[in-house]
């Protein structure tokens, strides 16, 4: 069975995700009144319309706005890369 970590660090997210060919993306229009960042993601493509491609810079702004941490996988219990991850409350941790 393959284990989830949970992480803060940015460049160990950065790390993480470019690893696997993703980049920092966030969902059009849920921002609201500077009082929410918005719904993170990772964009692994093919291109989402919905998805707005982030520097790391805005990304990880945001991240740390929420008060979120990273839940992240990296392999699979077959011993594959895996690209599960989830971004979840600091206060969960």
């Amino acid at each position: 069975m393959s284990q989830g970590k949970v992480t803060t660090d940015h460049d160990a997210i950065r790390k993480w995700v470019e690893e696997r060919g993703g980049h920092p993306a966030t969902v059009e229009g849920t921002e609201t009144g500077g009082e929410h960042a918005g719904i993170l993601r990772v964009d692994f493509g093919p291109k989402d319309d919905k998805l707005e491609t982030l520097s790391w810079d805005a990304f990880f702004e945001k991240f740390d706005e929420a008060d979120l941490a990273f839940l992240h996988q990296d392999k699979m219990a077959d011993g594959k890369v895996s690209r599960f991850h989830k971004f979840v409350s600091r206060s969960q941790q």
